[in-house]
């Protein structure tokens, strides 16, 4: 049947090719209290609608229009745009649906196209379950209530909205995973889909990008290796799993690996078994535009899984990123001092220069800031020597830590050496008779004072002047306690210790070794290197406390935190 004369004002038809629009949400999945909505499934709104039209013979049924999985928010939905096509095509003129929520839940959208556009295009319009059919007569009570029930559905939606975003709330702050798809490197545990268990694969991939870093790759170098290696990057990896992911950042008919996928992954604490979400959010339930949140308002929680690479080697990354990195000319790895020279003076780093003499090629390094003509002076330093020197310094570092550990460990094996712990009970001992002197002093002015042997005014002075005493002792002695406890639990294991363990009787240097153990080189004028160690303040402690045990004195002087060569 033509439907070409339809238009606003034309006698109504004998005739309707109709749309039967069925649509459901994730939302509308799973009804208010968490039990699944049959009622609104895709299936059984196909069903009331094939019913009502096979009872009606003026109604023919033209096509189906679903929308599975879409909100009814906003009206952005394939088919509905499909159907509106062909309304506009003249295809249909007749639109029937479940109820006025399948058709959508945007109060003012909804009341547009029910009173002005399906008007406008003669389209009948039919909610079985409400009974609203447009294309019969209408009361004005029930023409009264149709706002209203598309009201309601508008504030169902608001409310449905408001409680789904409270539950993920509440489950980002537990560290529950919320997300659609686990990161790279994890898999969503199938026994708990808010967790995440690793991924053998791939977290093998993540544990080769972290190691490719600290050894001096950049991140471009990491993505070609990949892609040269065949390795699928993470958008593909899901899609070579069955996962449905789309995304905007395909310029390829297959994605490959760039240097923005490995930053992504180098600077990511999931690595390390910490949860961030709730980055994003949108600004209402309407409008599903993207705002990103302040940093401080994230969801940051630690220990919600096991992470793939170590901690140290985490923060050793986001150290090295934070350099100077530069890629060498016709190389892929950074030079090994690359990102830990600078000049002592001026601060700017060091940089590699080659010079040819008598068919040998010398290498040096020379400050960045002299280049520039800043004022500072050249400071150059001859590669080999600062290698040995750095070697040497790095070695002398290790012995004297290894010493400290057995001295540390004999001191605190020593039963009461009066050298060592001893005098902080000796020193509590005396403080504590010095409170109990000022407490008894201070209960007998009371009764001089009733004998009439001082006045009130000396009473309350000298009352004052004992009861300050023995708050300061008091203070003096939860100061001698802070400082015994604080010795007595002296770590004898941890990052200060393990670290230089782990490069005993070292015979060469690598970035590995330097990223562990080194802040920073400073080369000074005259060629002299400063070297500054990490666990600078764990190793002065510890020298702190050795250095007030006479019987444990070595005759040495280094601070152990920075060696000049």
């Amino acid at each position: 049947m033509s439907i070409s004369n339809l238009s606003q004002g034309a006698s109504r038809p004998s005739h309707y090719m109709c749309a039967a629009y069925v649509r459901i949400s994730k939302e509308d999945e799973d009804a208010r209290e968490g039990v699944k909505d049959e009622s609104n499934s895709i299936a059984n709104q196909r069903n009331l609608i094939l019913d009502f039209i096979s009872d009606r013979p003026e109604l023919e049924l033209y096509d189906e229009y679903a929308d599975d999985g879409y909100s009814g928010v906003n009206f952005e939905r394939p088919d509905f745009k499909r159907m509106m096509d062909d309304v506009r095509a003249r295809k249909i003129n007749c639109i029937i649906v479940k109820d006025l929520s399948r058709f959508g839940r945007n109060y003012i959208e909804a009341g547009k196209y029910l009173e002005q556009v399906f008007p406008f295009l003669g389209v009948r319009f039919i909610a079985i379950t409400d009974s609203i059919d447009t294309g019969k007569e209408q009361s004005d009570a029930e023409q009264f209530v149709l706002p209203f029930k598309n009201l309601f559905n508008d504030a169902y939606c608001k409310d449905i909205s408001t409680k789904v975003r409270s539950q993920l709330a509440i489950k980002r702050k537990n560290g529950d995973f919320v997300g659609s798809f686990a990161c790279y490197g994890y898999l969503k545990d199938p026994a708990d889909h808010n967790k995440l268990i690793i991924d053998p694969e791939a977290s093998e991939i993540v544990r080769y990008i972290f190691y490719s870093k600290i050894h001096g790759l950049s991140a471009d170098r990491i993505a070609e290796k990949l892609n040269e290696q065949g390795v699928l990057c993470p958008m593909e990896y899901k899609h070579s799993m069955g996962l449905h992911v789309s995304t905007n950042f395909r310029t390829k008919g297959k994605a490959e690996w760039a240097p923005k996928s490995v930053m992504r992954i180098l600077t990511n604490e999931v690595y390390i078994g910490i949860t961030v979400q709730g980055k994003m959010t949108t600004p209402s339930y309407k409008v599903k535009r993207l705002i990103e949140k302040p940093e401080e308002e994230w969801d940051r929680v630690e220990g919600t899984h096991e992470p793939i690479v170590p901690k140290e080697v985490f923060d050793e990354v986001q150290m090295l990123m934070g350099r100077d990195t530069r890629i060498a000319p016709d190389n892929d790895h950074l030079y090994l001092f690359g990102g830990f020279l600078c000049c002592a003076d001026c601060g700017m780093s060091m940089t590699r220069r080659r010079v040819r003499y008598k068919d040998t090629i010398h290498c040096y390094y020379a400050c960045s800031g002299y280049r520039r003509k800043s004022g500072c002076t050249s400071h150059n330093i001859s590669e080999t020597k600062l290698y040995a020197a750095v070697l040497a310094a790095v070695n002398q570092q290790i012995t004297l830590v290894l010493d400290m550990e057995r001295l540390l460990r004999y001191a605190q094996d020593l039963p009461d050496d009066p050298d060592s712990l001893r005098r902080f009970d000796v020193q509590l001992t005396r403080l504590d008779e010095e409170i109990s002197r000022n407490q008894s002093l201070k209960a007998s002015l009371y009764d001089s004072y009733k004998q009439g042997t001082l006045t009130e005014a000396d009473f309350k002075e000298l009352s004052e002047i004992y009861t300050e005493r023995i708050k300061k002792t008091r203070q003096a002695r939860l100061s001698v306690e802070a400082e015994r406890d604080g010795i007595k639990g002296l770590p004898l294991e941890g990052e200060w210790l393990t670290f230089f363990k782990k490069y005993q009787n070292v015979a060469e240097l690598d970035r590995f070794l330097l990223a562990d153990l080194v802040e920073v080189i400073e080369v000074h004028a005259d060629k002299a290197i400063t070297i500054r160690f990490k666990f600078m303040d764990q190793i002065r402690r510890v020298q702190d406390f050795l250095a007030s045990c006479p019987a444990l004195q070595t005759g040495g002087s280094s601070d152990g935190a920075d060696q000049q060569t």
